[in-house]
């Protein structure tokens, strides 16, 4: 009778070119990450936008019949159509949309937009879904661990904590990450480890999701 054999660690991918995002089609990858430099205008923006000091939670569903049309993003940040850099934070955020879109083939993503002033998600956890896709405009970015450093059982609780000497790793402002989830055909109990970083008492982030609906 032959050993089943044991699948090596998913690994992690990242880059600054933006094809390294297609790494995360790989079976044995549940992470890629794109070094980019965000523009002065986007970032200025994002920083304007924090320091109006409002509350911020957008959410679109955005249906992508045509591959090569601009996705509408209906109503995203009108209130703030007057603050310089807006029109180029909203071609950004589309960019990323189609570009995600292209890379599954999908015709419905989940879009959100927030600003926070806390963890989100401060334990480490698995998302419960195929293939997310997470960028900070503003503010750190999601921390992570890789394969083995903590034990899967107790992710998302009070015991879901890195082990002695565990490097916990951190996706930079302005990166583009796409995190393998539990739901991905395959990558069940895979799924890339990771959490909300801490703030600074102060501090705020604007982050943005996206999601593979259809």
């Amino acid at each position: 009778m032959l050993a089943l054999q044991t699948p090596p660690a998913p690994q992690q991918m990242s880059g600054e070119r933006v094809d390294v995002l297609t790494e995360v089609l790989r079976d044995d990858v549940n992470l890629a990450v794109w070094q980019r430099t965000l523009p002065d205008h986007v970032t200025g923006f994002a920083a304007a936008l924090l320091a109006q000091g409002e509350p911020l939670a957008q959410s679109l569903s955005i249906d992508l019949t045509d591959a090569e049309a601009e996705p509408a993003l209906p109503g995203l940040l009108a209130g703030y159509s007057d603050m310089p850099g807006q029109a180029a934070f909203l071609a950004d955020v589309a960019w990323l949309v189609r570009a995600y879109a292209c890379l599954l083939d999908a015709r419905s993503v989940g879009l959100r937009l927030r600003v926070l002033d806390g963890a989100m998600c401060p334990r480490f956890h698995v998302d419960r879904v195929p293939l997310r896709l997470i960028t900070s405009y503003a503010g750190p970015g999601s921390q992570w661990l890789r394969e083995g450093a903590v034990a899967r059982q107790p992710l998302g609780g009070a015991q879901a904590l890195a082990g002695e000497g565990a490097a916990v790793e951190q996706i930079a402002c302005g990166h583009v990450a796409l995190l393998k989830g539990e739901r991905w055909i395959g990558n069940e109990g895979r799924g890339l480890v990771h959490r909300s970083p801490a703030l600074p008492a102060g501090e705020r982030r604007l982050l943005l999701t996206l999601d593979w609906l259809a």
